[in-house]
């Protein structure tokens, strides 16, 4: 794989957004929901700017 390329990862199990996290300021992914010839983007991914908007100086 190179940067820019798709990765599909078709059954995570347990392992999919719920327990997915921001530690070291990682950006979780988009998830899609691809449902016979339906695509749709059901949660984009995070920026850097979603991460931080909690934090206080």
């Amino acid at each position: 794989m190179e940067e820019g390329d798709l990765l599909a990862i078709f059954d995570a199990g347990a392992y999919g957004m719920s327990l997915a996290s921001n530690y070291n300021t990682r950006r979780r992914p988009a998830e899609v929901l691809i449902e016979e010839k339906s695509i749709r983007l059901i949660r984009r991914r995070e920026t850097i700017s979603d991460l931080l908007r909690t934090e206080t100086v």
